[in-house]
Protein backbone atom coordinates (compact mmCIF):
# COMPACT_ATOMS: atom_id res chain seq x y z
CA UNK A 1 0.00 0.00 0.00
CA UNK A 2 0.80 3.61 -0.40
CA UNK A 3 2.81 5.57 2.12
CA UNK A 4 2.72 9.31 2.97
CA UNK A 5 6.24 9.79 1.60
CA UNK A 6 4.66 8.62 -1.71
CA UNK A 7 1.57 11.09 -1.24
CA UNK A 8 4.11 13.81 -0.35
CA UNK A 9 6.48 13.35 -3.90
CA UNK A 10 2.88 12.86 -5.66
CA UNK A 11 2.10 16.68 -4.61
CA UNK A 12 5.15 18.11 -5.09
CA UNK A 13 4.81 16.71 -8.90
CA UNK A 14 1.30 17.87 -8.88
CA UNK A 15 2.29 21.39 -7.57
CA UNK A 16 5.22 22.01 -9.83
CA UNK A 17 2.52 20.93 -12.83
CA UNK A 18 0.46 23.76 -11.15
CA UNK A 19 2.85 26.02 -11.16
CA UNK A 20 4.64 26.10 -14.75
CA UNK A 21 1.00 25.26 -16.42
CA UNK A 22 -0.10 28.92 -17.63
CA UNK A 23 -3.93 28.35 -17.07
CA UNK A 24 -3.82 27.43 -13.45
CA UNK A 25 -6.93 25.27 -13.28
CA UNK A 26 -7.09 24.13 -10.09
CA UNK A 27 -9.93 21.55 -10.51
CA UNK A 28 -7.64 19.69 -13.15
CA UNK A 29 -4.44 19.64 -11.53
CA UNK A 30 -6.19 18.29 -8.30
CA UNK A 31 -8.07 15.86 -11.29
CA UNK A 32 -4.55 14.76 -12.59
CA UNK A 33 -3.15 14.45 -9.24
CA UNK A 34 -6.16 11.66 -8.07
CA UNK A 35 -5.27 10.23 -11.34
CA UNK A 36 -1.67 9.85 -10.93
CA UNK A 37 -1.96 7.89 -7.82
CA UNK A 38 -4.93 5.26 -8.90
CA UNK A 39 -2.56 4.69 -11.90
CA UNK A 40 0.41 3.72 -9.51
CA UNK A 41 -2.42 1.06 -8.62
CA UNK A 42 -2.59 0.19 -11.63
CA UNK A 43 0.85 -0.29 -12.47
CA UNK A 44 0.98 -2.72 -9.49
CA UNK A 45 -1.94 -4.95 -10.90
CA UNK A 46 -0.46 -4.93 -14.36
CA UNK A 47 2.77 -6.33 -12.98
CA UNK A 48 1.01 -9.17 -11.13
CA UNK A 49 -0.67 -9.77 -14.55
CA UNK A 50 2.66 -10.54 -16.28
CA UNK A 51 2.45 -14.28 -14.46
CA UNK A 52 -0.83 -15.96 -15.53
CA UNK A 53 -0.03 -14.74 -19.33
CA UNK A 54 3.73 -16.23 -19.51
CA UNK A 55 2.57 -19.03 -17.77
CA UNK A 56 -0.45 -19.48 -20.79
CA UNK A 57 2.27 -18.73 -23.42
CA UNK A 58 4.44 -21.56 -22.25
CA UNK A 59 1.73 -24.26 -21.70
CA UNK A 60 0.71 -23.20 -25.38
CA UNK A 61 4.29 -23.05 -26.61
CA UNK A 62 4.86 -27.09 -24.59
CA UNK A 63 1.57 -27.97 -26.18
CA UNK A 64 2.41 -27.12 -30.09
CA UNK A 65 6.02 -28.80 -29.65
CA UNK A 66 4.40 -32.07 -28.81
CA UNK A 67 2.35 -31.74 -32.19
CA UNK A 68 4.80 -30.58 -34.47
CA UNK A 69 6.68 -32.99 -37.09
CA UNK A 70 8.76 -35.78 -35.71
CA UNK A 71 8.72 -34.40 -32.33
CA UNK A 72 11.81 -35.07 -29.90
CA UNK A 73 12.07 -36.79 -26.22
CA UNK A 74 12.61 -33.25 -25.22
CA UNK A 75 9.36 -31.96 -26.97
CA UNK A 76 7.20 -34.83 -25.78
CA UNK A 77 8.27 -35.06 -21.97
CA UNK A 78 9.13 -31.34 -21.57
CA UNK A 79 10.43 -30.00 -18.11
CA UNK A 80 6.69 -28.44 -17.01
CA UNK A 81 8.31 -26.52 -13.66
CA UNK A 82 7.63 -23.55 -14.58
CA UNK A 83 4.27 -23.73 -15.65
CA UNK A 84 3.34 -25.56 -12.43
CA UNK A 85 5.10 -23.31 -9.97
CA UNK A 86 2.62 -23.07 -7.15
CA UNK A 87 2.80 -19.20 -6.81
CA UNK A 88 1.88 -18.59 -9.98
CA UNK A 89 -0.62 -21.08 -10.12
CA UNK A 90 -1.51 -18.90 -6.81
CA UNK A 91 -1.36 -15.94 -8.80
CA UNK A 92 -3.45 -16.99 -11.58
CA UNK A 93 -6.70 -18.17 -9.69
CA UNK A 94 -6.87 -15.51 -7.31
CA UNK A 95 -10.25 -14.56 -7.15
CA UNK A 96 -9.37 -10.88 -5.99
CA UNK A 97 -6.98 -10.39 -8.76
CA UNK A 98 -9.48 -11.72 -11.73
CA UNK A 99 -11.43 -9.08 -10.23
CA UNK A 100 -9.16 -6.44 -10.40
CA UNK A 101 -7.93 -7.44 -13.94
CA UNK A 102 -11.43 -6.86 -15.05
CA UNK A 103 -11.52 -3.73 -13.51
CA UNK A 104 -8.58 -2.11 -14.43
CA UNK A 105 -9.44 -3.56 -18.05
CA UNK A 106 -6.23 -4.91 -18.36
CA UNK A 107 -5.40 -7.09 -21.11
CA UNK A 108 -2.33 -8.53 -22.74
CA UNK A 109 -4.19 -9.78 -26.25
CA UNK A 110 -2.36 -7.05 -28.65
CA UNK A 111 0.73 -7.23 -26.63
CA UNK A 112 1.78 -10.62 -26.81
CA UNK A 113 5.08 -10.55 -28.10
CA UNK A 114 6.09 -8.33 -25.12
CA UNK A 115 4.88 -11.00 -23.15
CA UNK A 116 6.80 -13.55 -25.25
CA UNK A 117 10.01 -11.60 -25.13
CA UNK A 118 9.64 -10.77 -20.95
CA UNK A 119 9.50 -15.07 -20.66
CA UNK A 120 12.38 -15.36 -23.32
CA UNK A 121 14.63 -12.92 -21.26
CA UNK A 122 13.63 -15.00 -18.29
CA UNK A 123 14.14 -17.88 -19.47
CA UNK A 124 17.40 -16.70 -20.24
CA UNK A 125 18.32 -15.98 -17.19
CA UNK A 126 21.36 -17.82 -14.68
CA UNK A 127 18.74 -18.33 -11.87
CA UNK A 128 16.03 -19.57 -14.52
CA UNK A 129 18.73 -22.69 -15.38
CA UNK A 130 19.20 -23.20 -11.91
CA UNK A 131 15.73 -23.56 -11.41
CA UNK A 132 14.13 -25.62 -13.95
CA UNK A 133 17.51 -28.39 -13.70
CA UNK A 134 16.46 -28.22 -10.00
CA UNK A 135 14.89 -31.51 -9.37
CA UNK A 136 13.61 -30.89 -5.85
CA UNK A 137 10.12 -29.10 -5.79
CA UNK A 138 8.93 -26.91 -2.56
CA UNK A 139 6.57 -24.11 -2.39
CA UNK A 140 9.05 -21.97 -0.74
CA UNK A 141 11.95 -23.15 -4.04
CA UNK A 142 8.34 -21.71 -6.59
CA UNK A 143 8.17 -18.48 -4.22
CA UNK A 144 11.94 -17.54 -4.14
CA UNK A 145 12.20 -17.99 -7.85
CA UNK A 146 8.88 -15.98 -8.63
CA UNK A 147 10.68 -13.12 -6.22
CA UNK A 148 13.70 -13.68 -8.24
CA UNK A 149 11.65 -12.74 -11.54
CA UNK A 150 10.64 -9.41 -9.67
CA UNK A 151 14.00 -8.47 -8.47
CA UNK A 152 15.89 -9.77 -11.45
CA UNK A 153 13.71 -9.86 -14.81
CA UNK A 154 10.91 -6.93 -14.30
CA UNK A 155 13.23 -4.67 -12.45
CA UNK A 156 16.32 -4.77 -15.16
CA UNK A 157 14.58 -5.18 -18.24
CA UNK A 158 13.97 -2.31 -20.63
CA UNK A 159 11.37 -4.01 -22.46
CA UNK A 160 8.97 -4.02 -19.60
CA UNK A 161 9.86 -0.33 -18.77
CA UNK A 162 9.57 1.24 -22.36
CA UNK A 163 6.49 -0.57 -22.63
CA UNK A 164 4.55 0.52 -19.56
CA UNK A 165 6.04 4.16 -19.66
CA UNK A 166 4.33 4.00 -23.16
CA UNK A 167 1.06 3.25 -21.56
CA UNK A 168 1.11 5.47 -18.99
CA UNK A 169 3.90 8.38 -18.73
CA UNK A 170 3.29 8.14 -14.60
CA UNK A 171 4.87 4.80 -14.91
CA UNK A 172 8.26 6.23 -14.96
CA UNK A 173 8.88 7.61 -11.71
CA UNK A 174 6.20 4.75 -10.16
CA UNK A 175 7.94 1.74 -11.78
CA UNK A 176 10.42 1.36 -8.79
CA UNK A 177 7.87 1.70 -5.95
CA UNK A 178 5.38 -0.44 -7.73
CA UNK A 179 7.75 -3.38 -8.11
CA UNK A 180 8.69 -3.34 -4.48
CA UNK A 181 4.94 -3.42 -3.75
CA UNK A 182 4.43 -6.47 -5.93
CA UNK A 183 8.15 -8.32 -4.02
CA UNK A 184 6.71 -7.24 -0.77
CA UNK A 185 3.36 -8.65 -1.34
CA UNK A 186 4.62 -11.54 -2.97
CA UNK A 187 6.77 -12.30 -0.35
CA UNK A 188 3.64 -12.60 2.43
CA UNK A 189 2.56 -15.76 0.08
CA UNK A 190 2.19 -19.28 1.94
CA UNK A 191 1.27 -22.52 0.37
CA UNK A 192 -1.59 -22.60 3.10
CA UNK A 193 -3.62 -19.77 1.54
CA UNK A 194 -4.46 -21.45 -1.53
CA UNK A 195 -6.23 -19.11 -3.99
CA UNK A 196 -7.32 -16.88 -1.27
CA UNK A 197 -3.64 -15.05 -1.21
CA UNK A 198 -3.82 -11.22 0.44
CA UNK A 199 -3.43 -8.39 -2.27
CA UNK A 200 -1.83 -5.03 -0.72
CA UNK A 201 -4.39 -2.72 -1.36
CA UNK A 202 -3.89 0.78 -2.50
CA UNK A 203 -4.86 2.14 1.26
CA UNK A 204 -3.85 1.52 4.76
CA UNK A 205 -6.21 4.08 5.69
CA UNK A 206 -8.45 5.33 2.09
CA UNK A 207 -10.04 8.55 3.98
CA UNK A 208 -7.31 9.44 5.90
CA UNK A 209 -4.60 9.43 3.52
CA UNK A 210 -6.99 11.03 1.05
CA UNK A 211 -7.39 13.97 3.57
CA UNK A 212 -4.06 14.38 3.62
CA UNK A 213 -2.65 14.50 0.22
CA UNK A 214 -5.89 16.80 -0.84
CA UNK A 215 -5.43 19.44 1.86
CA UNK A 216 -1.70 19.23 1.85
CA UNK A 217 -1.98 19.75 -2.38
CA UNK A 218 -4.76 22.21 -1.85
CA UNK A 219 -3.70 24.74 1.75
CA UNK A 220 -0.09 24.67 0.24
CA UNK A 221 -1.43 26.21 -3.35
CA UNK A 222 -4.17 28.36 -1.44
CA UNK A 223 -1.24 30.11 1.23
CA UNK A 224 1.56 30.26 -1.55
CA UNK A 225 2.17 34.12 -1.14
CA UNK A 226 2.24 33.41 2.39
CA UNK A 227 4.40 30.85 2.13
CA UNK A 228 6.74 32.41 -0.29
CA UNK A 229 7.18 36.00 1.51
CA UNK A 230 8.61 33.39 4.36
CA UNK A 231 11.08 31.74 2.31
CA UNK A 232 12.51 35.29 0.70
CA UNK A 233 12.38 36.89 4.10
CA UNK A 234 14.72 34.09 5.49
CA UNK A 235 17.31 33.53 2.42
CA UNK A 236 20.92 35.17 2.54
CA UNK A 237 21.14 37.03 -0.97
CA UNK A 238 23.56 34.23 -2.11
CA UNK A 239 21.13 31.57 -1.63
CA UNK A 240 18.80 33.27 -3.66
CA UNK A 241 20.41 32.85 -6.29
CA UNK A 242 21.11 29.50 -6.56
CA UNK A 243 17.62 28.57 -5.44
CA UNK A 244 16.14 25.83 -7.31
CA UNK A 245 12.19 25.74 -7.88
CA UNK A 246 11.48 22.05 -6.55
CA UNK A 247 13.50 23.15 -3.20
CA UNK A 248 10.83 26.11 -3.09
CA UNK A 249 8.26 23.99 -3.06
CA UNK A 250 9.39 21.57 -0.75
CA UNK A 251 9.67 24.07 1.66
CA UNK A 252 6.07 25.52 0.89
CA UNK A 253 4.59 21.81 1.45
CA UNK A 254 6.72 21.41 4.61
CA UNK A 255 5.38 24.74 6.16
CA UNK A 256 2.09 23.92 5.42
CA UNK A 257 2.57 20.58 6.99
CA UNK A 258 3.64 22.01 10.27
CA UNK A 259 1.34 24.31 10.82
CA UNK A 260 -2.15 22.92 9.03
CA UNK A 261 -1.25 19.26 10.42
CA UNK A 262 -2.17 19.31 14.23
CA UNK A 263 -1.13 15.41 14.43
CA UNK A 264 2.03 15.46 12.14
CA UNK A 265 5.17 15.69 14.58
CA UNK A 266 7.72 18.80 13.10
CA UNK A 267 10.63 15.93 13.47
CA UNK A 268 8.88 13.59 10.63
CA UNK A 269 8.23 16.70 8.49
CA UNK A 270 11.63 17.93 8.62
CA UNK A 271 12.81 14.41 8.16
CA UNK A 272 10.69 13.93 5.01
CA UNK A 273 11.41 17.00 3.14
CA UNK A 274 14.35 16.39 3.39
CA UNK A 275 14.46 13.56 1.95
CA UNK A 276 12.48 14.38 -0.72
CA UNK A 277 14.76 17.23 -1.62
CA UNK A 278 17.68 14.43 -1.61
CA UNK A 279 15.99 12.31 -3.79
CA UNK A 280 14.46 14.60 -6.25
CA UNK A 281 16.33 18.28 -6.30
CA UNK A 282 20.68 18.78 -6.34
CA UNK A 283 23.01 17.62 -3.97
CA UNK A 284 22.84 20.22 -1.57
CA UNK A 285 19.38 20.46 -1.48
CA UNK A 286 18.75 18.54 1.62
CA UNK A 287 21.42 20.47 3.77
CA UNK A 288 19.44 23.60 2.55
CA UNK A 289 16.48 22.88 3.36
CA UNK A 290 17.27 21.41 6.93
CA UNK A 291 18.64 25.06 7.52
CA UNK A 292 16.01 26.65 5.69
CA UNK A 293 13.09 24.81 8.10
CA UNK A 294 15.32 25.72 11.22
CA UNK A 295 14.91 29.30 10.71
CA UNK A 296 11.61 29.21 9.46
CA UNK A 297 10.28 26.60 12.39
CA UNK A 298 12.43 28.90 15.26
CA UNK A 299 10.30 32.10 13.99
CA UNK A 300 6.91 29.92 13.90
CA UNK A 301 7.65 28.92 17.42
CA UNK A 302 8.83 32.38 18.54
CA UNK A 303 5.26 33.37 16.93
CA UNK A 304 2.94 30.95 18.65
CA UNK A 305 1.76 29.59 15.58
CA UNK A 306 2.47 26.08 15.60
CA UNK A 307 -0.49 24.03 17.27
CA UNK A 308 0.12 20.52 17.69
CA UNK A 309 -2.49 17.95 19.35
CA UNK A 310 0.08 15.26 20.65
CA UNK A 311 2.60 15.51 23.54
CA UNK A 312 6.16 15.70 22.30
CA UNK A 313 5.12 16.91 18.98
CA UNK A 314 5.97 20.36 18.75
CA UNK A 315 10.00 19.45 19.21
Amino acid sequence: MINRRYLRTKVMQAIFAFEINKKKDYPQAEKNLNNSIQDFYKLFIYLFSLFPEMKHYREVKLESLKEKFNPTEADLNPNTKFVDNAVITQIENCAILKQLFSEHKINWGDNLDVVHSIYNEIAQSEYFDVYMNNTSKSYEEDKKFVLKIVENTFANSELLHWFLEEQNVHWFDDYNDALLMLYKNIDTFKESHGNKIKITPLWKDEMEDKDFYKNLFKKTILNDTEYQSIIEKNLQKWEADRLIGLDIIILKMAMCEILEFPDIPIKVTINEYIELAKNYSSNKSGIFVNGMLDKIISEFKAEDRIKKVGRGLIQ
